[in-house]
């Protein structure tokens, strides 16, 4: 029997262990509640080591760590950045924040940037010159791609590295909605998330698997000179670019860009529970998966997570065949909102963001179709199977009243 009882269920809400309270409170008392404290480097000590990284960079938030990463890769003033439509604008706002262009590519069927298109793009809209690769349209030099792992999938990375190779681009790797995704298979078996590009940023942001409140960190894909200078560098332009913190000498222009202790403290309790989150995320994803299943050739469709990685399934998309359900996504949506059920649709594309209207885009047609037809289901890792049996009832409801 489909329950009628009426239930709040948010979308992503934090998991928050008790000893967190421990941790805020030595903050309180020594002090060290701004950007100076222990908890910060044993925060980016945490992180370096649990996705392989010789060091970590702590910073206010992902944009932050996006926004510093991209000036140190070296984009500047009139340079074209390559960027994903379907991710959330703070991916691409970075590239604008140093005067630089996006060009906008597809996603391919895991939401993250094709890759296919994208070598496309470089073999037949470029050109080769002196100044590296250029826009044959605009003129502009393209410094860089910024690749997104979409919900904890992950992009093609074999292919994106091997196009950037090829033509002298730097690759950002926007990791901040998939600490604790890695590959299993293939040439980067074993990388995680954000260790494969030049550099890599994580969010932990309130709706991210694990939480600091707000804040990010920046790494550097590899264990090597290059790596370390790009660390050096991210930790001296988001601490003001500060040379001598007697006489306060500051010898280029940083950013007050540092993660405080107090959200470090936060972070510290939470990276200890990420393993079990993922596994949390697993178990209720293949919940969610038999109960849409069993619903038969209904319009529903729980969209699977790439092959040949381990992702940490931070957000569970459904997509709806509206011809097939008889009713579109955001009626869909609607009507769990209307049972206290929080569901977001995917993102407003970001060519088709007022700011973004027009600025160069390419071939673009997967990304249309989703921004369409996927919503976000709930996904705390604190949601239960009965809430989750609850999500179900209310669509195979819906459902069922359209046939």
């Amino acid at each position: 029997m489909k329950t009628q009882i009426m239930k709040e269920i948010p979308l992503s809400v934090p998991n928050l262990n008790p000893e967190i309270v421990e941790n805020l409170r030595e903050c309180v008392e020594t002090g060290w509640v701004s950007t100076g404290g222990r908890f910060i480097a044993e925060f980016e000590t945490a992180v370096a080591e649990y996705v392989g990284a010789e060091d970590a960079v702590a910073c206010q938030s992902g944009t932050a760590g996006l926004h510093t990463a991209l000036r140190i890769l070296g984009v500047s003033a009139g340079d074209a950045v390559i960027v994903p439509t379907l991710t959330f604008i703070a991916a691409v706002n970075p590239v604008r924040y140093l005067g630089a262009e996006p060009i906008f590519m597809d996603c391919d069927e895991n939401f993250c940037m094709n890759a296919d298109k994208l070598a496309d793009f470089c073999e037949n809209e470029c050109r080769r010159d002196a100044s590296g690769l250029t826009d044959k349209l605009t003129g502009r030099r393209i410094a860089a791609v910024v690749v997104v792992h979409v919900f904890g999938n992950m992009t093609d990375m074999e292919s994106v590295m091997r196009t950037a190779r090829s033509y002298g681009l730097k690759v950002l790797e926007d990791a901040t909605e998939a600490i604790g995704s890695f590959f299993t298979a293939g040439r980067y078996k074993g990388r995680h998330a954000g260790m494969i590009g030049d550099m890599g940023v994580y969010s932990f942001n309130a709706n991210k698997i694990i939480t600091t409140g707000g804040g990010g960190i920046i790494i550097a894909g590899g264990r090597n000179a290059a790596a370390r200078a790009r660390l050096a560098r991210a930790g001296y332009l988001t601490t003001t670019a500060k040379n001598d913190g007697l006489r306060f000498i500051h010898d280029d222009v940083g950013y007050n860009y540092r993660m405080l202790n107090l959200q470090a403290a936060l972070g510290v309790s939470q990276i200890k529970e990420l393993e079990r989150f993922i596994a949390i995320k697993e178990d209720n994803y293949t919940c969610y998966a038999a109960r849409i299943a069993a619903m038969g050739a209904s319009g529903l469709k729980l969209l699977p997570f790439g092959a040949g990685l381990r992702s940490n399934h931070w957000f569970y998309s459904l997509e709806v065949d509206e011809t097939v359900l008889g009713a579109t996504r955001d009626a869909l949506l609607l009507a769990l909102n209307a049972r206290g059920i929080q569901c977001r649709p995917v993102w407003r594309l970001c060519h088709r963001q007022k700011p973004y209207r027009k600025a160069r885009r390419y071939r673009i047609r997967q990304a249309l179709r989703y921004e369409k037809t996927v919503l976000n289901l709930p996904c705390s890792t604190n949601l239960s199977h009965d809430d989750i049996n609850y999500v179900c009832d209310v669509i195979e409801t819906f459902r069922d009243k359209r046939r």
